[in-house]
């Protein structure tokens, strides 16, 4: 039976995860003042629930959470976070082919120049917790996806679009935090032009099996300026564009791949970009 429903799961295109064992017993104990009471029992995956003993239940990894950003500041970035950038420098990053990126850092944000073209982390990261923020030109410019148009990818497959969606009508899976093509966001919480903005993203990457088949899907939780906007999304398929009306299915790659910033020609500036890495 748990074999079928795991295959259901699979051709639904649904993302599984393994359930935790729970065991469940009473017994027969005797209270403060000698009486018998039941006193129930449960254990899940083999631990006891409130169990005190360090040694059966750790207690949690002590982080030092980060700082707020303002619009003024950027924050700062927890204590076990791997920082992409910081304000200082581009040294994290490269262009496509692995070279020096053409792009600049200017009053703590980085951009691109003219045609500089995506930039990629020099390190590959899998099922991950990605923070950056970013800034559309404060001067407006086009309308639709030729404002502010950006996107931030994970594995370099998997786009959180980026764009001036304030005031600014498109196609709703193109609108800022539309995972490409493929799902809308639940709300529009774009700020003003110029105003700093935030993408929290808790991503798990996909698995594919020998075949090159997906046996589970990337799923996004994203919050875009501290609003939930994907609240644990199965991605469909691959976000890169395909023609005007068409994405590319999923393709078979490895276990980590690079963070991808995308130029589209549009200045926008970014800043407070970090990662903490998941297990699957």
């Amino acid at each position: 039976m748990r074999w079928a429903l795991l295959l259901t799961l699979l051709l639904a295109g649904g993302a599984v995860y393994a359930e935790p064992v729970i065991e469940e017993w009473t017994v027969v104990e005797k209270d403060s003042e000698g009486n018998d009471v039941e006193v129930t029992y449960m254990t899940i995956d083999g631990v006891m629930v409130h169990e005190t003993d360090p040694a059966k239940q750790p207690q949690p990894p002590i982080v030092t959470p980060g700082t707020e950003s303002t619009q003024e500041q950027a924050g700062a970035a927890p204590s076990d976070a791997i920082v992409l950038f910081d304000g200082s420098d581009v040294g994290a990053w490269t262009d496509t082919e692995g070279g020096e990126p053409r792009w600049i850092v200017e009053d703590g944000a980085m951009l691109p120049l003219k045609d500089a073209g995506y930039v990629k982390s020099r390190q590959e990261f899998g099922s991950c917790q990605l923070h950056v923020e970013w800034a559309t030109p404060t001067r407006v410019e086009g309308d639709g996806q030729g404002r502010g148009n950006s996107g931030v990818f994970l594995m370099g497959e998997y786009e959180v679009q980026i764009l001036d969606s304030y005031e600014n009508t498109t196609y709703p899976d193109g609108q800022a935090g539309a995972l490409y093509g493929r799902a809308k966001p639940l709300v529009n919480a774009s700020r003003k032009p110029g105003e700093w903005q935030s993408f929290d993203i808790i991503f798990h990457r996909p698995i594919f099996n020998d075949a090159g088949e997906v046996v589970r899907k990337a799923t996004f939780t994203v919050l875009h300026n501290g609003v939930l906007i994907h609240d644990h999304v199965a991605l469909s398929g691959g976000t890169w564009w395909n023609g005007p009306h068409a994405v590319q299915p999923y393709k078979p790659h490895g276990d980590k791949g690079p963070i991808l910033l995308q130029d589209h020609g549009n200045p926008v500036r970014f800043r407070n970009i970090w990662v903490r890495e998941l297990e699957d």
